[in-house]
Order: structure tokens, then sequence, then C-alpha cells
């Protein structure tokens, strides 16, 4: 079947805090919408992700999904019902999962699980069963209720496209929560498939707390290592870690041959797993003729992030005879900490000669080598 992915973002969010709607805050570094969005559309059975949100969020959502392809924003309504509807009617195909982007960490188990009963079911639906004692309460508990049976149902939901949009079409009560509501309403069978904790609902700053917790759980530590070369050539003065630093010859190279910028990108992409620096910006592209670097270590910075990275710390050490590196340092660190979007104290920035050895010992350039620490969300 030919699966699309509504991921419903309209809510105004307001109980969250933030002074945003919560699908737009971060999470993690990365808007909460986004990873709701890169969840399913990760997913091999899922063709296409298409956004519902609210009236004037559409700059919001743009900046919250550059990069991802969820077609055009389709704008809701007031209520959650108006807002599924709309994207109905926007959306093709034979089976559609709904989300809430209010749940952004959906395990590919659980889209398995939702998608196999469709042969047989017109919807499926995932659940967790209920542990704790329930019972009614006002301002004091009343009479306990009968929990055997009793399930929470979360999102998202998978259904045959057709049999929900009938099942829509007829629905004429209150405003319903969501979708197996609309769906056992018009006579639809919904299977219940295992859920999973990680579908847990973000709504109140203590749930934004709870969801970082678990992110941090999954971090796990990574190291890169890079180092780049640069000879003398030219007239100067050099370009070291984001400074101009006076200098009687310059560095030749195609960019501004900041070797020092050269070597803390590739320790973060190889942190990162994510090639090197000649990969992203090869020397052959007349485009990052001249470049500053600063552009490279803020590509692999952000990169690092896209992939639910948090950078850690940063060390380089700058090999070379001259220029002295010490009156320059600090203005370095905080350089490069401006570019990487992180604190001068996770920055590190040292240098040696030497000792009149090798190329660097003769004067012919300076080299530099940095380990780039980071912390990574596992795959699941």
């Amino acid at each position: 079947m030919s699966t699309t992915a509504l991921i419903v973002a309209a809510g105004k969010g307001e109980r969250a805090g933030g002074g945003l709607p919560k699908q737009y805050r971060l999470l993690g570094g990365k808007p909460m919408l986004r990873r709701a969005v890169q969840a399913l559309a990760s997913h091999p059975a899922i063709s296409k992700v298409r956004v519902v949100i609210g009236s004037g969020q559409q700059a919001l959502a743009q900046q919250a999904l550059d990069g991802i392809d969820v077609g055009k924003l389709v704008e809701g309504g007031e209520e959650r019902a108006d807002s599924v509807r709309a994207g109905l009617s926007a959306i093709e195909g034979e089976a559609i999962l709904v989300h809430d982007a209010a749940r952004p960490f959906c395990p590919p188990q659980v889209i398995d699980r939702l998608l196999a009963p469709l042969e047989f079911f017109e919807g499926a639906a995932p659940v967790l069963a209920i542990g704790d004692t329930l019972a009614r309460a006002s301002d004091r508990l009343n009479e306990p209720v009968d929990r055997t049976g009793m399930v929470r149902v979360q999102t998202p939901q998978a259904f045959r496209l057709a049999a929900l949009r009938s099942a829509y079409e007829s629905w004429s009560g209150a405003t319903p929560t969501d979708e197996t509501t609309v769906a056992r309403a018009a006579g639809l069978t919904v299977a219940a498939v295992e859920g999973d904790p990680a579908l847990e609902k973000i709504t109140t700053p203590r749930d934004f707390a709870r969801a970082e917790e678990w992110l941090l759980s999954r971090l796990v530590p990574r190291t890169g290592i890079g180092f780049d070369v640069h000879a003398f050539g030219g007239e100067g003065p050099i370009m070291l870690g984001g400074v101009e630093v006076p200098h009687l010859r310059g560095l030749a190279g195609h960019s501004d041959a900041d070797v020092v910028l050269h070597a803390i990108t590739d320790a973060l992409l190889g942190a990162a797993g994510l090639g090197d620096i000649g990969e992203h910006f090869p020397p052959s592209d007349r485009r990052w003729a001249g470049a500053s670097s600063d552009l490279f270590v803020a590509h692999a910075a952000a990169l690092v992030r896209d992939n639910g990275g948090i950078i850690d710390h940063i060390d380089c050490t700058i090999i070379c005879e001259e220029p002295k590196v010490g009156p320059h340092r600090l203005a370095m660190r905080k350089a490069v900490a401006a570019a990487l979007g992180i604190e001068e104290a996770q920055i590190s920035i040292k240098a040696t000669t030497t000792e009149g050895l090798g190329f660097t010992g003769r004067h012919e350039g300076i080299a530099a080598q940095a380990v780039a620490n980071i912390r990574q969300e596992v795959s699941r």
C-alpha cells in the first residue's frame, strides 16, 4: 500500500510555555515538529509526509522543516478534527498514518505494527496497558474504576484512507480527541497493537524536561580527528581560527586557508560519521574560492546537530614556527566558539613547534590537528 503520514501541528501549545507553539520549541536542539516529521519520513513504508499547521504559522513551519520534503503545508482549523479534515482533503494514496507533532519520538517498530493489520482491518492504533490504580476524583479521591481491559490510546494511528475519509464525512458528534473515535462511530474495526512509552505526548514544561532527559539517555560519546596543512604563499596576513593574524606571508589555499578551522571541520564531520571537508566543500568548486572558513565549520556543526548530536569539546593544536600564536589564542577561542554556537569554555587552542624539524620547522607552512568530542543519538 502507498502510505502517507499526516502530522497534525496546528495547535497553539500554550500550556508548554516558552513563548512559541510547542511544536516549534527546541527539543534536544531541534524543533519538536522536525523530530516528529523525521521519525515518520525515515520509515521505508511511508512514501510521503504532509503537515497541517495553524493559521499564521507558515514561517515557523518552513524554518523548522528546512530541507525536508513535506510538499505544500496545509492550513488547519480551530479544532484538531478540522485540521485532520483539511489534511485528508489534501492527500492521496491507499493508507494514512495520522500523528500528533506533540509525540516526536515514534519508533519504526510501531509503524510496522500499525501497517500490518490494514490488510484485514480498516484501522489500527497503538495502545499501552494501564498499570496504575484508577479512580474518579474532584478535590478528593472517589470511587475506584475497574482497569480491566483499559488501555491508553496513542498516535500515530493507521487507516485505509478512503475508510477514514468516509468516517469523517458521517461524523456529527462533539469534537473527537483522535481518529479511532471517529472510525469506531462509523462502524469501522480498529485493531489494537502494542504502543511504546516513547510516544508519550508532550504538553507541559515538565513533559519537555522529561523528554530532554530521555534524549540525553540516548546519547553516546563519539570522537573525531581532523588534520590540515597549508603552505606559505603570497602576502599576509593569514587567517587562523577565524582571526586575522599579521604576518609577512600568507597561506596558500582554495578558500581562506584557515588551517585551524579546516582541521576542526574535519574533526566534527569525522565524529558524526559524515565524511570530510572535501566531500562537502570540494576544492574544484569555484564557489569556495577565497571563502571564509567560518562557513565550513558552521556547516559541520549544523550537520552534527541535525543528526541528533551535541558538541561537547573541541581541542586544536597549531603546529608552526611562525607566527606566534599566543597573543591571538583567546581571540581564536572566541571566534571558534561563535562559529560553532557553543561556549568558549568548550574550546581549547594550543600551539607547538617541531623544534626545527620537517616542513613546519623549515618555515614552509602551518599544520593543525583537532579533536572533536560529541554526543550523538543512537539509531533505533
